[in-house]
C-alpha cells in the first residue's frame, strides 16, 4: 500500500457520491414536476436556493476576498457571465428532458460529453487527440447516427446538453476562480430573474412553493443537489489522478440510462445499438485513459531511478 493511499480512499469515495448524486437527480427533479412545478420554476427555486448554498460554502471556505475580486474584474466577471448563460441552457433543459419522458437522452448527452471535451480541446487548445480518442469520436458520432434513426429526428437534447456543457468546461478554464466562487457568482448572476420570476408566479397564484408540504420539501431541495455534488467533486478532484476521475464520470449517466429504462421509456433495438457504439466509445476512451496514466507513471518512475 502506497503512502498516499488513506488519502486516495475517502477522495474516491466522495467522487463516487458526486457522481452518484447527479446520476440519480432526475429522481429529485420528477417529484418537483409531479407537484406541478414546471423546468422554469424549478430552475428559478435551483438559482435562488443555489445562491444561498453556494454563500454558505464560500463563507467557510473563506473565499469572500476572492469573490470580490471576481466581481470587481470585469474580464473574468464576463467569462462568467457567458458560462452562467450556458449552465443555465444545460440545467432548465435537463429539468425539463426528466419531467417529459426523455432521461434516457440526458444519459445519451452525458455520455457524449468527454469525447466533446476532448475534440474541444485539440479544437481550442491545440491539444493532440490520439488514434484512440479518434476512433472513440467516430464510435460516438455512429452512435449519435443511429440514435436519429431511432428517434426520427436529431437527438437535439442530447446533442444541447452536450455541447452547453462542453462549452461551460472550456469557458470555465479560462477563468481564475475556485469552482464554490464561480459557481456562488453564477447563482449570484441567474438568482435576481428566478427570483423575479419566482415572485410573479406567486402574485398570480401560480407558484408551487408552500403549496404543500411535498411541494416546498422538493423545491427546497433544489439547492443541495445543485451545490452538494460540485462540493464533492471539487474536493475529490484535487486528491483523485485525471485518468480515475475519467472513469468516474460515467457513473451518472449509466445511473440515469437505467431510470429511463426502468420508467419505461421508448428502448428500441435500434437505440439499444446506438447507446452500444457511445458506450463502445466511451471504453475506448477510457482504455486510452489508463493507457496514457501507465504510461505517465513508468515514465516518472524511471526518471526517479532506483531507490
Amino acid at each position: 500500500m502506497t503512502d498516499t493511499a488513506p488519502d486516495v480512499r475517502p477522495a474516491l469515495l466522495a467522487g463516487v457520491a458526486c457522481y452518484v448524486i447527479w446520476g440519480l437527480s432526475p429522481l429529485i427533479y420528477q417529484p418537483m414536476g409531479a407537484a406541478g412545478a414546471d423546468a422554469w420554476e424549478i430552475m428559478g427555486h435551483r438559482a435562488v436556493w443555489g445562491l444561498v448554498w453556494a454563500a454558505g460554502l464560500v463563507l467557510l471556505a473563506r473565499q469572500w476576498s476572492q469573490v470580490q475580486r471576481v466581481l470587481t474584474d470585469w474580464r473574468t466577471l464576463r467569462w462568467l457571465m457567458l458560462s452562467t448563460v450556458m449552465i443555465a441552457i444545460n440545467w432548465v433543459l435537463f429539468i425539463w428532458a426528466v419531467n417529459n419522458g426523455h432521461t434516457l437522452e440526458t444519459s445519451l448527452g452525458y455520455y457524449l460529453n468527454p469525447l466533446l471535451n476532448m475534440a474541444f480541446g485539440a479544437w481550442l487548445f491545440r491539444e493532440r487527440i490520439s488514434r484512440a480518442g479518434l476512433f472513440a469520436i467516430a464510435l460516438a458520432a455512429i452512435g449519435v447516427a443511429l440514435q436519429a434513426v431511432a428517434l426520427g429526428r436529431l437527438p437535439l437534447i442530447s446533442l444541447t446538453l452536450a455541447v452547453s456543457f462542453a462549452i461551460y468546461g472550456v469557458i470555465r478554464k479560462q477563468v481564475k476562480a475556485e469552482a464554490q466562487t464561480g459557481l456562488f457568482v453564477e447563482c449570484l448572476l441567474m438568482a435576481p430573474l428566478g427570483l423575479a420570476w419566482l415572485v410573479w408566479l406567486h402574485v398570480h397564484g401560480a407558484g408551487h412553493f408552500g403549496a404543500s408540504p411535498d411541494a416546498t420539501f422538493w423545491l427546497l431541495m433544489a439547492g443541495p443537489i445543485t451545490v452538494g455534488p460540485l462540493v464533492l467533486f471539487a474536493w475529490a478532484a484535487r486528491r483523485l489522478p485525471l485518468s480515475m476521475v475519467g472513469f468516474l464520470q460515467f457513473i451518472a449517466p449509466t445511473l440515469s440510462f437505467v431510470i429511463g429504462v426502468v420508467q419505461g421509456e421508448p428502448f428500441t433495438w435500434l437505440r439499444g445499438v446506438s447507446f452500444g457504439f457511445i458506450w463502445l466509445g466511451a471504453a475506448v476512451f477510457l482504455w486510452a485513459a489508463l493507457t496514457r496514466a501507465r504510461a505517465a507513471r513508468a515514465a516518472l518512475k524511471s526518471q526517479a531511478g532506483p531507490v
